[in-house]
């Protein structure tokens, strides 16, 4: 992990954020000390065809027996 101050990230700033985009963690300091922590991004979300995927091997779901379960469970005056 690099520190760098908040005169650089203010100076810098767009390349503090590429070297973060690239896979380094950067920890902001003030007078020393730090004060936050830039971090890259995970991973934008599972693509389409892998959620159909995962969906095709998840049980059937009965709505109202669900239902009636839940009601059995929870306090309805909540």
């Amino acid at each position: 992990m690099v520190d760098v101050s908040i005169r650089e990230l203010r100076n810098h700033g767009g390349d503090v954020v590429d070297r973060v985009a690239r896979g380094e963690r950067v920890t902001v300091t003030r007078s020393g000390k730090p004060v936050a922590e830039l971090r890259p991004l995970g991973a934008g979300g599972v693509p389409v065809a892998e959620l159909v995927r995962r969906r095709a091997h998840l049980p059937e779901v009965d709505p109202v027996a669900l239902r009636e379960d839940l009601d059995a469970v929870i306090d309805g005056s909540l």
